[in-house]
């Protein structure tokens, strides 16, 4: 456990959204592209992953309120990635115009502190 205490926020939350997102890009390819033993083994597969992201978001070292607007805008960076690496899709405007205020708003959450 002392190499989880040694990370920082934000490789918790790489390593959160990472898992995330490729637990249900796997899913949604078990469902969608797959039959028969190859299904099920995906989506268990996908479902491991998923149970993983849990974990990490809840190791972090804060507070889960503190930590949602930065995990939010992780979320978005990676679901980008991802989306490229098994879909083959790259962002339109829309979602890039999007994902700038998505982002924008992750770190108004997380840093921007009231008086």
């Amino acid at each position: 456990m002392k190499l989880l205490a040694d990370m920082p926020v934000l490789a918790f939350l790489i390593v959160a959204t990472a898992l995330e997102v490729a637990g249900d890009a796997i899913i949604r390819k078990s469902l969608f592209e797959h039959a028969g033993p190859a299904r099920v083994v995906l989506f268990l597969l996908g479902t491991v992953l998923v149970a993983g992201y849990a974990t990490f978001l809840n190791l972090a070292p804060l507070e889960f309120g503190q930590v949602v607007g930065l995990y939010i805008a992780t979320l978005f960076v990676m679901w980008q990635i991802i989306t490229f690496i098994f879909f083959r899709t790259v962002p339109t405007l829309p979602i890039l115009a999007g994902g700038v205020l998505i982002v924008a708003g992750g770190l108004i959450v997380s840093f921007w502190k009231s008086a």
